[in-house]
């Protein structure tokens, strides 16, 4: 009898060990291009494992051994859903409350008197924000509650801020406002009492955002690399921590569709580690990883 059907392994009913899923450098390279053709992420040569690891609990779940087979699979199916399923285990969501909270600051700081004082000279109380690359949601969330609790008479504007990101199963969780009490910790305590609703669940406890954050974000789905459904004008953009995934080709490409989207005076906010430095664009810089469109 072989050593391996004596191995036992909790994931499998068996009591055997599953065959390794294998990668082919021809494999990896289809897999490569695929997601930079559809979602313009860069995977080279030193994201193989990476790919292998996220990729390998779905093909074992179909009962495949290879990356070639499953690529098969995806290619064969008439709708998109494994293809979305893949580049949902490919892209990278990691996002928290109050995460480079400098960008809050400055949104309290210039954001929100900016837009104060147009209110004031010309009466347009329309706020548009989005959050590009939104993950779970805290972002989004917390940019609502900003101005719901700086803003003067908030609830005499017109806000609303669009959420998206390329991962279905992020935003599954976004929607449900749902989280854990080391979530919604950084949020400074203020805004949590007055925005976090304490539930008491057969697990423990849970926080939900107020139905008053809530209705002031809409959720949705979009590639960046595709067409965008909206047209602004954007008061701010937030996108943080998602070009550092481009060459700087889709870059480019994508900070001009940002500018054209923003209002004059409007702001990009990118990712600590992300900086517009060799891309070709039309932003004013105002300090690192913030720029105002003329």
């Amino acid at each position: 009898m072989s050593r391996n059907r004596h191995a036992f392994d909790a994931t499998d009913p068996t009591g055997l060990t599953p065959p390794s899923v294998t990668l082919s450098d021809r494999d990896f390279q289809k897999v490569s291009d695929i997601v930079y053709r559809l979602a313009g992420i860069n995977l080279h040569a030193g994201k193989r494992e990476l790919v292998l690891a996220r990729l390998s609990k779905r093909i074992r779940q179909l009962g495949m051994n290879s990356v070639g087979e499953y690529l098969a699979h995806v290619r064969e199916q008439r709708t998109q859903e494994e293809l979305i399923t893949m580049l949902d285990a490919l892209s990278t969501n990691l996002t928290s409350f109050w995460r480079e909270s400098q960008h809050f600051d400055y949104v309290v700081q210039k954001t929100i008197p900016a837009i104060a004082a147009r209110s004031r000279q010309g009466g347009d109380r329309r706020i548009r924000g989005w959050s590009a690359g939104c993950s779970t949601g805290e972002e989004p969330y917390g940019l609502a509650m900003l101005f719901l609790h700086h803003l003067d008479q908030a609830d005499r504007y017109d806000l609303q801020v669009l959420a998206t990101d390329l991962s279905t199963r992020v935003l599954g969780v976004a929607r449900t406002g749902i989280y854990s009490a080391e979530r919604v910790k950084p949020i400074p305590k203020e805004i949590r009492r007055r925005f976090v609703e304490e539930e008491t669940t057969p697990y423990g406890k849970q926080y939900r955002v107020s139905s008053e954050v809530k209705q002031h974000v809409r959720f949705a789905r979009l590639n960046l690399m595709d067409d965008w459904p909206m047209k602004g004008p954007f008061d701010f953009v937030f996108c943080r921590n998602v070009m550092i995934y481009f060459d700087k080709p889709t870059q480019a490409r994508l900070v001009k569709r940002f500018c054209d989207l923003l209002r004059p005076g409007g702001t990009l906010f990118v990712g600590h580690s992300e900086s517009l430095a060799g891309v070709d664009h039309d932003f004013r810089y105002v300090r690192p990883t913030v720029y105002e469109r003329p």
